[in-house]
């Protein structure tokens, strides 16, 4: 049954891509089309993948017309989580288009739907190929197709980030590929099964290693290799942007939890392979954050949260494989379990998070959120969805971002009381940074909810603002109630990330839940979190009355305006974005300082390339009337038909590299 719903979802995405294509001249049918037709795929692939996740592991293998690559899908129950978060953001993603697509009206949405259509597919077939060639194949198509979509708008800032995310995502193609080729040359197949045969020597394991986790970790997003991500996603629509940081980034997770624990599982694992991933993630949760505090684009504050989850995600990696190192199943399980968990968090709140910046920019038409402004007012519902998604991200009790890292914090007590001095002193270091992590997370969102949705608006808007259509208050509200599911629902969802993690490590399931309470194996440390949201509930209520019986009784009341110290409030009082980032400007100066000199770096190098092409340009005339005209007949010829495959299109030359590096790839294979 996995087979065929994913088979039915990918004939249902290609034929939306087809059609989408079909009425590119008519953007209403084809929008309307490219969202049907992305709704039942996403159903239909979410079926696939719910089934995975409760299934014994179901591999299908079908020749090719490639001798070294038989086309090969296995579905287990890792590949199954990631196909659940794809395709929960997928429907999302597709219903909330109804109405935000005709933002795009004039520019082709049907090409939208085309590559929207081809990138949910192949996202899909990347988590499920179990063959490195076709894991290759689908890669680039991802990241070609999201490169497309990050480009649509076709304007200054568009082009730049798409620029930088094409070079990155090839970059780290290049060192996923040759990881691939090394443990293809030990194994003599292209085929995981074969790769997870292996025993490579300590050092060939260690530079796979590095390798595949600097490669995936580019397409993760994690610092240093993060510069493409607050360029690339905020230039996408938001709904492509809920996609990506959603989905996307959560590839480059899954390859390295592929690569550390299924297919190096015949290797041993490292101490250093851990404590590597585990700094990794504190620099980039820590300084993910800290970039995203002093942003005042909307949709680029986003994005650097969006590093900070993958460093906490990282972190509970990072404890994982310290837990193989130790050979202490335990530790291993706890951390594995907290990075899963957590990914499928983030994608949910990171995802209604976008697409309440889409509603926020699709009213306002700025993404400067000191150009809002008492939102609320205008957009309740949309402000109650941002508010309970900004909780989420600030892992604050009872939601789901507190429940991941509740246990990502729980995976490093164990293993700091499990290990010896030198793991012990790593742990407390990434508890620290944890939890100044959260700390400036509640700062930043804060800032963002307050600024944006509260107090009076700093600027006149017009009559258009108001709640946005009804279809992105559903596509958005979806995953807003995911959020509180996995929140409330801890008890029931832990107990599933712990079985996906110890299927992944090869190791047998513990019991962690008993009842609506969950609790961690030789420890004291237990919660029930849907206990917690009714003692909250019930404080509310508590407090609602004591303040009810206070006005009776003396008169107050609350007041229609803000309270500015006894003079009346104007537009200049409210707090700015600036505001509540310059303490924490001060104490990250340096930090700043040295990023700003590596942007400026970028400009130049930016500015550089801008140049040349500039100046190409202004050479064709002279190329044309000297070396085509002035040669001989025969190279006029040639000019001509080169005119004829040189047509201008920027993405023509991008599908020029792609066939050169599809051809690359089948001749580097068949002469290895």
């Amino acid at each position: 049954m996995m087979v065929e719903l994913l088979a039915a979802s990918g004939a249902l995405s290609l034929a939306g891509a087809l059609f989408s294509l079909l009425l590119i001249r008519w953007d209403g049918p084809s929008k309307t089309v490219a969202c049907l037709f992305g709704i039942l795929a996403a159903l239909a692939s979410l079926g696939s993948g719910m089934l995975a996740l409760f299934s014994e592991p179901v591999i299908l293998t079908a020749p090719t017309v490639f001798w070294f690559a038989d086309f090969t899908l296995l579905w287990n129950p890792l590949a199954g989580l990631i196909v659940v978060v794809i395709s929960l953001l997928s429907v999302s993603a597709w219903i909330y288009g109804f109405s935000y697509f005709d933002e795009y009206r004039g520019h082709g949405v049907g090409q939208i739907g085309f590559y929207m259509h081809l990138f949910i597919i192949s996202m899909l077939l990347v988590v499920l190929s179990d063959n490195a060639f076709w894991f290759l194949v689908f890669f680039e198509l991802m990241s070609l197709t999201s490169y497309f979509l990050v480009v649509f708008d076709q304007t200054k800032q568009s082009i730049r980030g798409g620029f930088m995310y094409f070079v990155m995502a090839h970059i780290g193609f290049m060192m996923i590929m040759i990881a691939f080729f090394v443990m293809a040359w030990a194994a003599g197949s292209f085929e995981f099964s074969a790769f997870r045969m292996l025993e490579l020597p300590v050092g060939l394991a260690s530079v796979v290693f590095i390798l595949a986790f600097v490669g995936f970790g580019i397409k993760a997003g994690m610092l240093p290799f993060h510069s493409w991500l607050p360029q690339a996603h905020p230039a996408a629509p938001s709904n492509v942007s809920a996609l990506m940081s959603g989905g996307m980034i959560k590839i480059g997770i899954f390859g390295i939890v592929k690569v550390a624990f299924d297919l190096l599982a015949g290797s041993d694992c490292q101490l250093w392979w851990g404590l590597a991933v585990l700094v990794i993630g504190v620099v980039s949760s820590v300084l993910g954050i800290a970039y995203a505090l002093m942003e005042h684009d909307v949709k680029k504050l986003l994005a650097f949260s969006s590093v900070e989850n993958i460093g906490i995600i990282l972190i509970g990696v990072g404890v994982a494989l310290v837990g193989c190192a130790m050979s202490n199943s335990v530790v291993a399980a706890l951390g594995l379990m907290a990075a899963l968990y957590h990914t499928i968090n983030h994608a949910m709140f990171k995802g209604a998070l976008f697409l309440g910046a889409g509603s926020m920019i699709y009213r306002s038409h700025t993404r400067n959120i000191d150009q809002m402004g008492g939102l609320s007012k205008f957009m309740p519902v949309t402000a109650i969805m941002f508010l309970i998604a900004a909780v989420c991200v600030c892992a604050i009790p009872p939601l789901n971002g507190f429940a991941s890292e509740w246990f990502t914090y729980q995976s490093l007590l164990t293993a700091a009381l499990q290990g010896d001095g030198l793991v012990m002193g790593f742990m407390a270091f990434a508890a620290a940074a944890l939890a100044i992590t959260g700390a400036l997370a509640v700062i930043c969102f804060v800032k963002c909810y307050g600024v944006a949705f509260a107090g009076k608006p700093r600027v006149d808007f017009s009559d258009e603002m108001r709640e946005v259509p009804t279809s992105m208050v559903i596509g958005n509200a979806l995953l807003v109630l995911m959020c509180i599911v996995l929140g409330l629902g801890i008890a029931y969802f832990a107990p599933i990330m712990q079985d996906i993690a110890s299927a992944t490590l090869g190791i047998a399931s513990v019991a962690i839940a008993s009842g609506t309470v969950v609790s961690i194996p030789g420890s004291y440390a237990a919660i029930s979190l849907l206990v917690v949201a009714i003692v909250l509930f019930v404080l509310c209520l508590f407090l609602r009355g004591i303040l009810g019986i206070f006005n009776a009784k003396y008169g107050a009341g609350v007041r229609d305006d803000a309270w500015a110290c006894g003079y009346l409030p104007d537009r200049s009082m409210p707090p700015s974005s600036g505001t509540f980032a310059t303490n924490v400007r001060g104490f990250f100066g340096p930090m700043y300082d040295a990023r700003d000199a590596i942007v400026e770096r970028k400009s130049l190098v930016m500015r550089a390339y801008e140049g040349l092409i500039s100046f190409l340009k202004k050479l064709e005339p002279v190329a044309d009337k000297y070396l085509v005209d002035g040669v001989t007949g025969i190279a006029k010829r040639i000019g001509v038909a080169a005119r004829s495959v040189e047509g201008g299109d920027y993405r023509r030359y991008i599908g020029y590299i792609v066939i050169v590096l599809g051809i690359s790839l089948i001749l580097t294979v068949a002469v290895g």
